[in-house]
């Protein structure tokens, strides 16, 4: 109990020291942010879509974020007189409101009565037959930076899929929130997963457009395949742009605060603890029910996007993220283990820490950095451990770049 008050404390100082406004001079050696300055997406710059598609028949690789302004993309295109014969939808469903992992059915889009083809359910890559008489696919979805979000997973199945088939693939670019920083393991081959497909890192600095361009330029695909592959770059931005998302990527990262948390919190999804599905606070506060009280405690409960949270209904107790300010997460530019490190520490049931399909190793892409946590490894030597993977990855990365 001690220890977990010193901790809390020690999280209040660092809050209080860390936290300035973004108008204020950042310190010495700080990667300075640039404020977004009109960011225009790709598929803001309509006379240069339009040009791409040429009257081509379309499909979509779309969801709830692929906005322009206050419009949906599919919408704009159709009333241009598109012809869009298919919308492919990821994780999340096309309207973004499925819970994380849950199947999504194939059907019809109320609004535009468009046929609606999961991609996250049966199958995760579009079957031949799916992709007959499209004459171009387009690839429009908000990513967050992280290697085991599964939009890029998505794209990767879409982009082999169009390879297969002879059908070129259009990128429209977004800005990568956490794009300003490489970070983490990088995935190991047995590890391999749809929560991480790749040999990159968990942060992988870079937005979809230029991670299609390493996908075909490293091959990936299956059997070395490459995609026709185009992309609309993103005007005004580069990798150091301030970005704030206009619309919530999915239904658990409610804010930029969830953003910048997310690469380092999402580990506990292979753990036994909670990052605060079911509240309104998803993935900024963490807890268990078994941990000492504190003066901080939350309560999951069902909700739009998480049906069955984690100990629903039970009072978890633990830290409270919410109010971390936003210029000293993004200046941190590396991921926070200490949450990682401190949280079993102080979990007394250590061998039911971690959950025993071991999740977690998909996750990290390696089963090290469990034994590391387990073995009480000092962080600095975890750091020291990717290496000198990650070098080489930051390394390959530099020739796939659209941005500075």
């Amino acid at each position: 109990m001690a220890n977990l008050t010193k901790i809390v404390v020690l999280l209040l100082l660092f809050k209080i020291n860390c936290g300035r406004n973004l108008a204020e001079p950042a310190p010495a050696g700080a990667t300075e942010a640039k404020v977004e300055q009109q960011v225009v997406v790709g598929a803001a710059q309509t006379e240069r879509l339009l040009s791409a598609i040429d009257d081509k028949v379309i499909g979509m690789v779309v969801n709830h974020t692929s906005m322009v302004g206050q419009r949906h993309l599919v919408d704009q295109l159709l009333q241009k007189g598109t012809t869009i014969k298919a919308i492919f939808a990821p994780e999340h469903g096309f309207r973004g409101t499925a819970d994380a992992g849950a199947k999504i059915e194939d059907g019809k889009d109320s609004q535009t009565g468009l046929p609606v083809i999961s991609l996250y359910g049966k199958k995760k890559k579009p079957l031949a037959k799916d992709l007959q008489g499209i004459e171009l696919m387009i690839f429009d979805i908000q990513d967050v930076g992280a290697r085991f979000y599964t939009y890029i997973s998505t794209m990767h199945y879409v982009m082999e899929a169009c390879a297969e088939n002879g059908i070129p693939l259009l990128i429209l670019d977004r800005p990568n929130p956490n794009g300003h920083y490489v970070d983490g393991p990088v995935l190991e081959a047995d590890f391999q997963s749809f929560v991480g497909m790749h040999p990159v890192p968990v942060v992988h600095g870079m937005t979809v457009g230029e991670y299609a361009q390493m996908i075909n330029g490293e091959a990936w695909l299956a059997s070395g395949l490459q995609c026709e592959l185009s992309v609309i770059p993103c005007m005004n931005y580069d990798h150091q742009t301030a970005y704030e998302l206009p619309i919530k990527p999915s239904p658990n990262l409610p804010n930029n605060r969830a953003i910048y948390l997310y690469p380092s919190l999402c580990f506990f999804e292979g753990t036994v603890l909670s990052v605060g599905r079911g509240t309104e606070q998803q993935f900024q506060v963490i807890g268990h029910p078994d941990l000492p009280p504190t003066d901080f405690s939350f309560q999951p409960i069902p909700r739009p996007g998480a049906r069955y949270p984690k100990h629903e209904n039970q009072r978890c107790n633990g830290y409270d993220l919410s109010t971390l300010p936003l210029n000293m997460l993004r200046e941190k530019s590396q991921l926070d283990l200490s949450y990682l490190l401190e949280l079993y520490d102080n979990f007394e049931d250590k061998p039911t820490f971690f959950l025993p399909n071991l999740f977690f190793d998909k996750l990290a892409g390696t089963a090290t950095l469990r034994q590391q946590i387990i073995d009480r490894t000092p962080e600095a030597a975890i750091r020291a451990s990717w290496e000198p993977a990650l070098s080489n990855y930051k390394k390959m990365r530099e020739k796939y770049l659209i941005y500075d």
